[in-house]
């Protein structure tokens, strides 16, 4: 990967006043526990991975539901008095930590199998699994309306109140669905005018836009259509009383990986490498392979699980981008968002 540009002390100010303002303290940790920032029960099955890892290591890490964005601002917020052990971070979030210097290198039993490109060479964070985005969707909560093939369809009258994206300033996943509208509007990291136009016109259709995981809220109906990962379609599709489908549109979608990190300075090192070693083991691996997710190693996904993703000519559609460039692409994405959409 390219070198990669350093956060502006402006930028990391910003970030880090807006997570003290915004986010209540995480509870102190045991001396065998570690604590993870954003490690969501409710998103890539992290409820079932939190409780292996106590299972098979007696480490109890408790649940955190931060978004990328938040999990970052709170790092810098306590960098002189570390909280965190371990993060959970979109691919660009994981960048911009290390680039902020609040990462410690660490290898995990299994780093080497991680290809080059989906991991910092030192270990400063690395890839545990990659989804693909696209449109979660609860077919019983649409009124009548078809289920949606594309990004245009969603400006269309019909879909009024029932679409759902989070806020692409904050939530890693929010910034991923800017990017592939973006991309699949004909726009580039340079140019992000195509996603600006095409969020400035969903705004018609009074889009819901939560800051955190919401997949609860596409189960109970109250959020119908989510831009969202392929992973959490399919457990919901497979796994909750419903009718769910996943949609990659027919414009285009990205694939995109999300990271681990330790943070510096981790109260509990020990546990968090334990932790760290969990994930990216053949185990862990299997797990995430199990919630639908493409693990960062070379395992390959059981027949029963592969036969429920959509065929592979839907995922060609959707492709993999450059990383660091879509990271130092995003401040310029979300202060264009900030200026003319909210």
């Amino acid at each position: 990967m390219r070198p990669l540009k350093t956060l502006s002390a402006v930028t990391l100010s910003a970030l880090a006043l807006a997570a003290v303002a915004a986010i209540a303290p995480a509870r102190p940790a045991a001396a065998a526990d570690a604590i993870c920032y954003n490690c969501p029960p409710e998103w890539a099955d992290w409820g079932a991975m939190l409780k292996a890892i106590k299972a098979d290591t007696g480490i109890d890490v408790p649940q955190d539901n931060k978004n990328s964005g938040q999990s970052l601002a709170q790092i810098l917020a306590e960098k002189a008095s570390p909280v965190a052990d371990v993060a959970y971070l979109g691919v660009t979030f994981g960048i911009k930590a290390k680039d902020a210097g609040v990462t410690q290198p660490y290898e995990p039993k299994g780093f080497a199998d991680i290809p080059d490109g989906l991991k910092d060479k030192d270990g400063n964070w690395f890839t545990i699994h990659s989804g693909t985005l696209g449109l979660f969707v609860n077919k019983d909560a649409l009124g009548g309306a078809p289920v949606p093939a594309c990004w245009a369809d969603l400006l269309k009258s019909e879909y009024k109140g029932l679409v759902g994206y989070l806020d692409p300033t904050s939530a890693f996943v929010g910034y991923v669905g800017a990017v592939a509208v973006n991309g699949a509007m004909g726009g580039s990291f340079d140019d992000f005018k195509p996603s600006i136009e095409y969020f400035k016109k969903l705004q018609a259709n009074q889009p819901i836009v939560p800051k955190q995981t919401s997949y609860a809220r596409v189960v109970s109906g109250e959020i119908p259509i989510l831009f969202d990962y392929d992973f959490n379609a399919y457990r919901a599709k497979y796994n909750e009383k419903g009718n769910f489908a996943f949609v990659i549109p027919c414009e285009g979608s990205v694939v995109v990986p999300y990271v681990m990190t330790m943070v510096k300075g981790a109260p509990h090192p020990e546990a968090a490498k334990k932790v760290l070693d969990y994930v990216l083991s053949d185990k862990g691996q299997a797990m995430w392979a199990k919630a639908y997710l493409r693990p960062a190693r070379n395992i390959t996904l059981p027949p029963e699980i592969a036969s429920r993703f959509l065929p592979a000519s839907d995922y060609a559609r959707a492709k993999p981008v450059d990383y660091a460039r879509m990271e130092t692409a995003q401040k310029a994405f979300s202060d264009a968002y900030l200026n003319n959409v909210k």
